[in-house]
């Protein structure tokens, strides 16, 4: 059952046993509206309704209609006093989360209420203050459930589809129902028409940029930044972890109700563990790229400060911010220097890192992670906690087959140049224990001197000399890079399809 029903359900029934106070925490006023509506109309309930533009109206029944002099709620109190069995719905209440003459006069009508039989329904997002949450009982009207966001796209597809060129078929409806998971439906409505106008109707290659628009709607943070994906993006080798992900992109998009079908969760993220430059980092934006995700760099040492309590909030609203525009990419780089720090004795790095561990662990955002690492032993052992990563990884320096691939991709883009067999397996030769950037830097030297010089001055013999001028960072610090292979290749599973070099 949708939490929209529950919720209705709920209400109906503390309606029924004259609750004295409902309130119903939600920001979606309208969606409110309907939903009471909908009771008052199966139950023939007559439900007064207040808003500060519309004044006093029966809900169902607009036409009729009574203006508030003065106070509303002196308004409703009266009405208390003067009905019993008297259902009055708040929309614009001001704020309740503190002790101040207006939550004393609210207090005093729900003396009313409880006397004369009567229900107060309040529509408000706001913390209650505990002496009025006392009087009654709170119900929780969540955010548009999947199906909800599946009925407005087809309703909204309805209305257009003689107006606008619309290729959407029922699996792309439902695609763009789980990416606009965490929309209200006025947003929802306002993404559509906008993608609609701008694209000039609803395309199947357009609905990835359906989420491109949810950082917008929430102020940003320092910590969090949003990361532009190239299209053209490939990324080398790692075929173990691009067969994992595209395993698990079907679980992370399955709906609610497959999920608890099978009593599962979608998956957290991964770690990635290994030799700098061999394509960590790239891999979120290999993710982000291939599941039509936006991707969000967050640098968690950027919430420290040096203010007492301001450490904590930073980071609180970092976490917000990442649930609000889920369902999202989250790229962690190096996170052994954000929080290799928390090991220590620092209070404050200590309740960063539980801040955190605790939002790995129980948020319901559909968040995947994609954390790097160098240098493991500088992680805090709470992070392998399981049902904190998904899965850890280890990506260790390319074999000759990806680098093979490799050479071929960046020679080809770069040098405009497709290399024949004999001098690809001088490359190769050349290229043993580089990483992929070192692959990458090589020949991109070669592509400075075609730039500058033109083609004369490139050829095979100036190729060779820019692969034999790198000295590769398995070789300039051997022994830090031999603790990371030795501790990847027997804790963590390999990225690559085949372990290690074969040549």
């Amino acid at each position: 059952m949708s939490n929209y029903l529950t919720t209705k359900a709920e209400t109906e029934n503390y309606i029924i046993a004259r609750t004295p106070l409902i309130i119903i925490s939600s920001s979606e006023r309208e969606r409110c509206e309907r939903l009471l509506t909908s009771i008052a109309s199966e139950r023939q309930i007559e439900m007064y309704y207040y808003t500060d533009a519309k004044q006093v109206t029966v809900l169902g029944k607009p036409q009729q209609s009574m203006d508030v002099k003065n106070d509303p709620l002196q308004f409703i109190a009266d009405m208390f006093r003067k009905k019993q069995r008297t259902t009055f719905v708040y929309g614009d209440v001001r704020r309740i989360s503190d002790d101040t003459i207006y939550s004393r006069d609210l207090i005093n009508v729900l003396y009313l209420a409880k006397e004369s039989s009567s229900t107060l329904i309040l529509i408000t997002d706001d913390r209650v203050f505990s002496r009025i949450a006392q009087f009654g009982m709170i119900v929780k009207l969540d955010l548009p459930h999947l199906n909800e966001r599946y009925e407005q796209i087809q309703n909204f597809v309805k209305q257009y589809q003689a107006r606008f060129n619309i290729d959407w078929q029922k699996a792309d409806m439902m695609r763009a129902a789980n990416l606009l998971r965490g929309f209200t439906e006025i947003q929802i409505d306002n993404i559509l028409s906008n993608e609609i106008v701008t694209s000039e109707g609803l395309y199947v290659k357009n609905i990835h940029r359906l989420t491109s628009q949810k950082s917008r709607l929430y102020a940003p943070v320092s910590a969090v930044s949003e990361i532009e994906v190239d299209d053209r993006l490939v990324i080398s080798g790692l075929e173990n972890l691009k067969s994992w992900l595209e395993e698990k992109k079907k679980i992370f998009f399955a709906s609610d109700e497959e999920l608890n079908l099978y009593g599962l969760t979608p998956p957290k993220g991964i770690l990635l563990v290994g030799v700098p430059g061999c394509g960590k980092s790239f891999s979120a934006k290999m993710i982000a790229k291939e599941w039509e995700l936006p991707l969000f760099r967050f640098d968690i040492g950027a919430v420290y400060d040096k203010w007492m309590g301001e450490s904590e909030r930073k980071m609180e609203e970092a976490l917000q911010f990442i649930d609000n525009v889920s369902p999202c990419i989250l790229w962690i780089d190096e996170i052994e220097k954000s929080l290799s720090a928390a090991d220590g004795s620092n209070d404050t790095s200590q309740r960063i890192l539980g801040k955190f561990l605790f939002w790995l662990q129980e948020s319901k955002s559909r968040v995947f992670m994609t954390a790097t690492a160098n240098d493991i032993t500088r992680l805090p052992a709470e992070l392998f906690r399981k049902g904190r990563f998904s899965e850890t990884f280890f990506v260790d320096l390319p074999a000759a087959g990806e680098r093979r691939t490799a050479i071929e991709q960046y020679t080809s883009r770069c040098l405009h140049i497709k290399l024949s067999p004999q001098h690809m397996e001088e490359l190769l030769t050349l290229s043993k224990d580089f990483s992929f950037a070192e692959i990458e830097y090589a020949v991109k030297e070669a592509a400075y001197r075609l730039m500058v010089y033109g083609k004369e001055a490139v050829s095979m013999k100036t190729i060779r000399e820019c692969f034999s001028s790198v000295v590769p960072v398995s070789k300039s610090n051997f022994e830090k890079i031999k603790i990371i292979r030795d501790w990847g290749r027997k804790r963590a599973v390999s990225a690559q399809r085949t372990e290690g070099d074969e040549n």
